[in-house]
């Protein structure tokens, strides 16, 4: 897509935005007026951080087109109505604030043995041990910023002897790291297991790791998992795409696989947000929407809400869930599954 077409697009809406929101009750019904905006808004909630940004600077430019005056003081307000203007690593570090809160909530008082069916072999408490971990680990990533690789069996995380107080102590690890997060510069740069070696990255790494992990609480103690926010279940699942090629153990197997060319298309249903991907090259590329395939048929196409999806790819659903609809070739989607999940 030309960037004349979406600064185009960018203008349009923004235009169609600000004249909804500025028309008069004779000219359009309000409850009209509301729906209309609160789809839209509902839509570009389905938005990754890259993305808000890159439509928050286009919106800003629309508007900076316009001469001095009202209209462009009302086209300067459609990033902040949709919230595009957010910082996105504050937002991400509220994220994962608040679900970090609901997980301590989900598990605080549970039998610490629970069986977690969707990670084989644990309980509940190792499951709050593991999550505390990656917290605390976190925590010290973005305070020390070594250069190097540290693994969180070297750092003194302290978890309780009494598996019951792991929930106090996960909560615990979970306020300090977002405390750190906050504090620190996220173009700062530090060690990561991935393409971005800035502190940006650990929110969004946290934030994936928690919301995964409060589906498999949710599983274990009520056989299902609640909604995710569409907006934060893309950032994770755009988050496990980006990283995937830097962990061995998803990379290598994806490697071998030996579908070049084939096409997996992922579509969310409760928002606009979609993701193409192409393997083929000793590994995948990937795309929101179906810009990054270069115009070729999806081989598979799996269509199910946001966070549905995000579970798919981590095998905390069975693609055989009526919650899923698939056309084309399932074994690619089978062979992915084996290949991708963490």
């Amino acid at each position: 897509m030309s960037d004349a077409l979406l600064n185009a697009l960018a203008e349009a809406l923004a235009g169609l935005v600000t004249a909804v929101e500025t028309s008069d009750e004779d000219v359009l019904d309000p409850d009209t007026a509301v729906k209309w905006l609160e789809d839209t808004g509902h839509v570009l909630a389905g938005l990754g951080a890259a993305d808000r940004r890159a439509l928050d600077g286009l919106f800003r430019e629309a508007a900076l087109r316009e001469p001095p005056g009202a209209r462009r003081e009302e086209l300067l307000k459609v990033s902040a109505g949709f919230g595009l203007d957010e910082d996105p690593h504050l937002a991400a570090v509220d994220a994962v604030a608040d679900h970090a809160r609901r997980y301590a909530d989900t598990v605080r008082g549970a039998d610490p043995a629970t069986p977690v069916p969707t990670c084989p072999g644990w309980t509940l408490g190792d499951l709050t041990r593991h999550l505390g971990t990656v917290h605390g680990w976190a925590e010290h990533l973005v305070t020390a910023r070594p250069a190097t690789r540290v693994r969180a069996a070297e750092l003194p995380l302290d978890p309780p002897a009494d598996p019951s107080s792991y929930p106090g102590w996960f909560a615990d690890r979970a306020e300090r790291f977002t405390a750190a997060a906050r504090a620190v510069d996220p173009a700062a740069p530090v060690w990561s297991p991935g393409a971005e070696p800035y502190v940006r990255h650990y929110p969004r790494h946290v934030l994936a790791e928690t919301v995964v992990h409060l589906a498999d609480a949710e599983i274990a103690l009520t056989g299902t998992a609640r909604p995710l926010a569409p907006g934060t279940a893309a950032e994770a699942l755009d988050h496990h795409l980006a990283t995937a090629p830097y962990i061995p153990w998803i990379a290598e197997p994806l490697a071998h696989l030996d579908r070049d060319g084939a096409v997996l298309r992922l579509d969310a249903r409760d928002s606009a947000a979609s993701w193409t991907l192409v393997l083929g090259g000793g590994g995948f590329a990937w795309s929101r929407g179906s810009l990054g395939s270069g115009g070729a048929e999806p081989t598979t196409t799996v269509t199910a809400d946001a966070g549905e999806l995000l579970l798919l790819v981590h095998r905390r659903y069975d693609a055989d869930d009526p919650r899923f609809a698939l056309t084309g070739d399932r074994d690619l989607l089978d062979d992915w599954l084996a290949a991708g999940a963490l």
